[in-house]
């Protein structure tokens, strides 16, 4: 669970930027938006190939 704790001499934009960054580090939303709908076996195995691909890619 992501939470901040917004100082006393701190405003709440400062906070909110630390919290969407907190959040977006934590791939938080990509995990929301694959619950959001049933996926089938088929598009969770396409799924997994193309990260498998991309992290492929990347790994050199």
């Amino acid at each position: 669970m992501t939470q901040v704790v917004v100082g006393e001499n701190e405003n709440i934009e400062s906070a909110l930027r630390r919290f969407k960054r907190q959040v977006s580090k934590a791939g938080i939303f990509p995990d929301i938006k694959r619950q959001r709908h049933f996926e089938t076996p088929l598009e969770k195995r396409k799924r997994k190939a193309i990260a498998r691909r991309r992290k492929k890619h990347f790994r050199y």
